[in-house]
């Protein structure tokens, strides 16, 4: 199986404001991608998988990433 890239688009909501994140992560599929999402957001902030909301994941060529650590890796 070839990994793919994809861009995952979403919002939490903190007490005092509304976070929105856009993030680019290497996995086999978008179901993937979006477990790895609730796993990194929900550890990193401390926020539960209820009030995460992705509003969207597409998956991208590895030349449109933004994130130079993404594109090395699949360089």
């Amino acid at each position: 199986m070839q990994t793919k890239i994809f861009r995952v688009k979403g919002w939490f909501q903190k007490p005092w404001q509304k976070q929105v994140f856009v993030k680019e992560l290497p996995a086999l599929s978008e179901q993937r991608a979006i477990e790895r999402i609730y796993s990194e957001v929900g550890s990193k902030h401390k926020v539960k998988r209820n009030l995460l909301h992705i509003e969207e994941i597409v998956e991208i060529k590895p030349e449109e990433a933004k994130d130079p650590r993404i594109r090395a890796m699949v360089s």
